[in-house]
């Protein structure tokens, strides 16, 4: 089984990147949908007890909000892949700027995701890890996870 991590600021294409890799695979997990920790915990659970395919669509921006996933996870010998999404400020703003109604965050939100931010790393316990960029006309390019380039 196999558990998906997101990890990247708000507007970086997570929950696009879903839609387009795992919608029809995976049973997706979000704050922005579910509203609160104890829901989502409790379908993660769930998804653990009955060996399903998972991805959690966060921001995941320190080390202590991915060990929630990942601790479980290994325990239910779950597989952790991880997908950091490239998170420059500007663009995240921008990109944020253009949603409409409940999509759109507050640029506060954004700012205070980007300060806390804390790159991952293969010692948080990731069976795999993928680097992603949004192209200029909404496509992915998706890359293996370097140490040396991160």
């Amino acid at each position: 089984m196999e558990l998906v991590l997101f990890v990247g600021l708000q507007a970086s294409g997570k929950s696009t990147f879903f839609v387009e890799r795992f919608l029809r695979t995976h049973v997706y997990l979000s704050l922005d949908v579910l509203r609160t920790r104890h829901r989502e915990k409790r379908l993660f659970e769930a998804c653990l007890e009955t060996r399903t395919p998972v991805v959690i669509d966060n921001t995941n921006p320190r080390r202590e909000d991915r060990r929630r996933y990942l601790e479980p996870a290994r325990a239910a010998s779950y597989e952790v892949h991880l997908y950091f999404f490239q998170s420059r400020l500007a663009e995240c703003l921008a990109r944020n700027e253009r949603r409409q109604g409940k999509q759109k965050v507050p640029k506060a939100a954004l700012l205070h995701t980007s300060r806390i931010l804390e790159i991952p790393s293969r010692d948080e316990g990731f069976d795999r890890m993928w680097f992603v960029r949004p192209g200029e006309t909404g496509e992915f390019a998706v890359e293996e996870w370097r140490d040396e380039d991160r």
